[in-house]
């Protein structure tokens, strides 16, 4: 199966590989600057094109990386979730970007389980990661919910190079752990 028929699925949301008509969704949340405060700042539509991009060209590359994750009640796009390990990442990460008229109804760590037993089921990952900011209070509570823990500091590669991030994670095996 080609990564661009994937599709995974929860109880509310369904999870596919970003297409160009995902665009709109994609730019309006990356052009709101409390959504993006910690993901560098808000972005012109331009560069949100470019970023895009840059997902689109990882699923081409390595057979994974962020989904778009879609509201299977109204089908609007959400937000982008999924595996992500860039050049010089600090680790094989599932993280999470939820636009910011869904926030609060628990779409990220939902999507990111999924996104979890795909990473650790297909992808055969031993352990995920997820890089946080040190003040996003938020995403440390949805890796919490996880099951993941702190374990270490740790810098980005550029262009986010000097930017100190936690480092929150598990195991496969602590992820069967708490499924059971």
């Amino acid at each position: 199966m080609h990564w661009s028929s994937l599709r995974l699925e929860t109880e509310r949301l369904w999870l596919r590989p970003p297409r160009g008509e995902d665009f709109d969704g994609f730019a309006a949340f990356l052009g709101d600057e409390v959504a993006t405060e910690h993901l560098g700042g808000a972005m012109t539509p331009a560069a949100a094109w470019r970023s895009l991009a840059t997902i689109v060209g990882s699923w081409e590359l390595q057979g994974f990386a962020m989904f778009s994750v879609f509201e299977k009640a109204s089908g609007e796009w959400v937000g982008r979730v999924g595996p992500w390990r860039p050049y010089q990442w600090p680790g094989p990460e599932v993280g999470w970007s939820i636009r910011r008229a869904s926030w609060g109804r628990g779409y990220a760590p939902e999507a990111a389980a999924a996104a979890m037993d795909w990473a650790f089921e297909v992808l055969g990952w031993d352990e995920v990661i997820h890089t946080i900011g040190p003040d996003n209070h938020k995403s440390k509570a949805v890796a919490a919910k996880l099951g993941s823990a702190f374990l270490r500091m740790d810098e980005l590669p550029a262009p986010h190079a000097g930017k100190a991030v936690e480092v929150w994670g598990q195991s496969r095996q602590q992820w069967r752990g708490r499924k059971r």
